[in-house]
């Protein structure tokens, strides 16, 4: 299939036009520009750059984490690749303080292992929550990897791969005083991942904070459930998946290309992405520096897509959509049986928006009627009232209302 070809002719031929817009935007909005100056300029530079956006390629943003404000001190934090494979790094945001008791202070914090989905968008789309948590926290984000920029000869990636490189990020970073949080799309295989530890007789981390994710697709289905289950796989495989072009490294590979999948997140809610850019475009009329900076900041990461691999996609949709493996104890990995009920050493913490219409009510709750192994004591459960999907790991409401109680679950599930 040549979609994705035909897809980089397109982008290539549109390059040139995007600069052009680009320059445009910036020579009728520019103080030091006689062109600025015209009558209309504002307008014109506005829709210069509505142009330029509609059109520019979205690169992987940076995570942009430099700082954090702790009791009114500004702490520095470094990002460093402790761990990397073929399809992921295991990043650590390292903080420093120059005050010896704020330095032991830090040293007893807990370790968060935050699993970033593998489902579009990279990882940088948790920015807010690793910059909150790095308050309390050493923090740690699995960064997945743009499956086009991985070469056909590392091989397949699965999801019975993406356990694997979970569960070697739990070791590496080892279980002492270790919670880990998955946000959506990674809770499924994060539970597997822990229950074939705990089944091993292995150490596992001493909390997982589930949120907002499929761990029960059968419970309140939303149009992203039925979207999976209304095709049998091979439509999924004959009509989304396809070849890497050859002016990349993974030239050959098959993805689910990350064009594709934006053209989904916008299909979903068209209205309000047509409005949002017609907004844009009227507050750079209207000379709206601050809001034109906001809808920027927001489509630069939404806008920054992801190819998935293909068999990881397919095992997906499969595994977790389609079929219910896991929660009708039936999912096999490697040969071994998944049983979340030999969990008994982790405590579990589930968590859902009110609003979500990603995962559903109930989805995410569904872990701890399989998680039977852990003390109700041990389990807690959170609806976040108002939140919808990203509300519950980012913005307001993330940190005024989920957070504080996500931090009150790990302290106490930590050493003394």
């Amino acid at each position: 299939m040549l979609l994705y070809q035909l897809h980089e002719f397109w982008r290539a031929g549109l390059a040139p036009f995007t600069y052009w817009a680009d320059a445009g935007a910036k020579m009728f909005s520019s103080h030091d520009s006689w062109l600025s100056t015209l009558p209309g300029a504002q307008r014109t530079a506005a829709g210069y750059e509505l142009f330029y956006r509609l059109g520019k390629e979205y690169e992987k943003p940076a995570f942009e984490i430099h700082q954090i404000d702790v009791e009114g001190l500004s702490i520095p934090v470094v990002e460093r690749v402790v761990l990397e494979k073929p399809f992921a790094r295991l990043v650590r945001f390292k903080r420093y303080h120059d005050q010896a008791d704020g330095l032991a202070r830090m040293k007893d914090d807990p370790v968060v292992l935050v699993v970033a989905p593998l489902s579009g968008h990279h990882a940088t789309l948790l920015r807010d929550t690793v910059r909150t948590l790095l308050v309390d926290h050493k923090v740690y984000i699995t960064d997945w990897t743009d499956a086009r920029m991985v070469s056909a000869s590392s091989g397949p990636f699965h999801l019975d791969d993406y356990i694997a490189y979970v569960q070697e990020f739990i070791r590496h970073i080892g279980t002492d005083n270790l919670h880990i949080i998955s946000v959506c799309q990674p809770t499924v295989p994060v539970l597997a991942a822990i229950s074939l530890m705990a089944a091993r007789g292995e150490s596992v981390p001493r909390s997982m904070v589930m949120m907002g994710g499929p761990i029960d697709t059968r419970q309140s289905p939303t149009a992203v459930n039925n979207l999976a289950t209304r095709q049998p796989l091979w439509w999924f495989e004959n009509n989304v998946i396809h070849t890497v072009p050859a002016n990349y490294p993974g030239a050959g590979r098959s993805v689910y290309p990350g064009f594709l999948q934006h053209m989904g997140f916008v299909a979903m809610n068209p209205e309000r992405h047509s409005m949002s850019h017609w907004d844009f475009y009227q507050d750079l009329v209207k000379g709206d520096m601050s809001s034109a900076a906001s809808h920027r900041k927001f489509y630069d990461e939404y806008n920054a897509v992801l190819d998935m691999p293909a068999e990881f996609y397919l095992d997906t949709i499969r595994i977790v959509f389609q079929e219910h493996l896991l929660p009708r104890g039936l999912w096999d990995v490697a040969g071994e049986r998944v049983d979340p009920s030999k969990i008994s050493d982790c405590a579990l913490m589930t968590i859902e928006g009110e609003l979500d219409d990603i995962a559903g009510q109930g989805q995410t709750r569904a872990a701890h009627d399989l998680c039977t192994g852990i003390p109700a004591k041990h389990r807690k459960h959170l609806t976040a009232k108002g939140a919808g999907h990203y509300g519950i790991f980012s913005g307001r409401r993330w940190r005024t209302e989920v957070y504080p109680k996500v931090r009150s679950f790990i302290a106490d599930h930590s050493h003394k």
